[in-house]
């Protein structure tokens, strides 16, 4: 379903992720003194300097962000990350005027810890489904778009630069120390989440039964075989390689097959992060899958 052009599933998990991310910044960061990178951080440092609302703040800032995200990434992207935006706003209110208590002063690595989880969680959903919140969100889009960076790479970059600039103006070397804890668990949940979800297994296996096996393969898992030609180096004798990406929870019923067929086969697995196509992200009438 469709709303304005944008789906309605996106903007519902857009709208839970920045929930997310909202409760962790201000019941951990907020909550424990702890600073935060990138536009976030910029609000947290005029929060505690100016006591200037962070909320109101989040949206002051990203304008002239927002008018390069319409230039540069599009509508759709616009809108999404306007969205984003608005969300965190209202959260963060909703947030601050019930906040609840949890009394971690003095046990800031666990402080630390949760700021990472959850706004590493909040932003991973955002991006996850095209979303940002604006401000470094956006450059980190541009970043992983040109550059070929992870997001969380580059969001770690800016954060350490915005939270160098936090500990020499107001926040001491303690809690700027445990902040970079905090920024880089959540720049890992981030890529986690991006990367995790599309998480599959790359399976290469040379065997001399290879049609049994591509066989077997398609019939009791459902899945493609692409067969390639291959050539031995040493021996020079021909031999079909056969390439199939697989769940990485299918993985052991992959190996039970091939051992059963050919207990010699060649079976090399490989890590992929990201899988586009039928079984992954289309069904077999080429839909995508929702």
């Amino acid at each position: 379903m469709k709303i304005f052009g944008l789906r309605l599933k996106n903007i519902i998990w857009i709208l839970i992720g920045s929930a997310i991310f909202s409760f962790g910044l201000v019941h951990f960061n907020i909550q424990n003194e702890l600073g935060e990178g990138g536009f976030t951080g910029i609000t947290l440092l005029l929060l505690y300097l100016f006591e200037w609302d962070p909320a109101i703040m989040n949206i002051v800032l990203n304008i002239p962000v927002l008018i390069i995200g319409w230039k540069i990434l599009g509508r759709t992207t616009f809108f999404y990350s306007l969205i984003g935006i608005l969300a965190v706003s209202v959260f963060i209110s909703v947030s601050q005027n019930y906040m609840i208590e949890f009394n971690l002063a003095d046990d800031l690595t666990l402080a630390a810890l949760f700021a990472g989880v959850f706004i590493g969680v909040g932003l991973g959903i955002i991006f996850r489904y095209g979303g940002t919140t604006g401000g470094v969100d956006i450059i980190a889009r541009l970043i992983n778009k040109y550059l070929g960076w992870s997001m969380g790479r580059a969001m770690f970059l800016f954060d350490a630069l915005v939270i160098f600039v936090s500990i020499i103006t107001y926040l001491e070397y303690t809690r700027g120390m445990y902040t970079l804890v905090a920024v880089f668990v959540g720049a890992r949940v981030i890529d986690f989440i991006q990367e995790g979800a599309y998480a599959a297994r790359g399976t290469t296996i040379i065997s001399e039964k290879s049609e049994e096996i591509s066989r077997r393969v398609m019939e009791e898992m459902d899945r493609g075989v692409t067969v390639l030609e291959g050539r031995g180096s040493f021996s020079g004798s021909k031999r079909d390689v056969l390439y199939c990406v697989i769940g990485k929870n299918e993985i052991v019923r992959l190996k039970s097959i091939i051992d059963h067929i050919d207990p010699h086969a060649f079976v090399a697995v490989s890590h992929v992060h990201d899988v586009m196509g039928e079984g992954f992200t289309l069904d077999e009438n080429k839909n995508p899958i929702y």
